[in-house]
């Protein structure tokens, strides 16, 4: 029987050396708590943000920046210069533009009924004063990652066949 009261002896006080005992240490130096406060600011109306991205908005008057001031396009579709910029588009954009699909720009087809005839021929002869300048040409910029149009030093007659060419898709 010492065997067992010695063993009841022994579960009590490591019982009651697990239960007490706890101490606190203060850490040396100096703190305080503060409960943090809010401050209201007053709302603000905000310019309404279009859910529209850029390049499926609808521009028709924005002429952009640029040589172009105004441009007639015929009634009539002229082939031959379509056939030439649709050639100069192979050679020159497609590495960034790809017709029906957004890539690393936004895809041509159906860009003049989004934009004015205008526009186009300044993005494709100025882009580098037209994302400093142009508001539209700037939001498109930021929705295609920072990539910016670069300049392939067409002439206005070059952009002008691939213009013809935009009409055809």
């Amino acid at each position: 029987m010492k065997i067992g009261s010695k063993s009841v002896a022994v579960i009590f006080s490591l019982l009651l050396m697990a239960c007490g005992g706890k101490e606190e240490k203060k850490k040396e130096g100096f703190s305080v708590d503060r409960a943090k406060t809010t401050t209201e600011k007053p709302v603000e109306a905000t310019p309404a943000v279009s859910a529209t991205p850029p390049s499926e908005r609808i521009e028709l008057d924005n002429k952009g920046v640029g040589p172009i001031k105004s441009i007639a396009l015929d009634a009539e579709i002229d082939q031959a210069m379509a056939k030439k910029g649709e050639e100069i588009y192979g050679q020159m954009c497609l590495a960034c533009h790809r017709v029906d699909k957004k890539f690393i720009g936004p895809a041509p087809s159906g860009v003049l009924e989004r934009r004015s005839p205008e526009w186009i021929m300044n993005m494709i002869l100025n882009p580098e004063v037209m994302v400093k300048e142009d508001p539209l040409a700037k939001e498109l910029l930021g929705e295609f990652n920072g990539a910016p149009m670069a300049n392939q030093g067409l002439t206005e007659e070059q952009a002008r066949a691939v213009l013809e060419y935009f009409r055809t898709l």
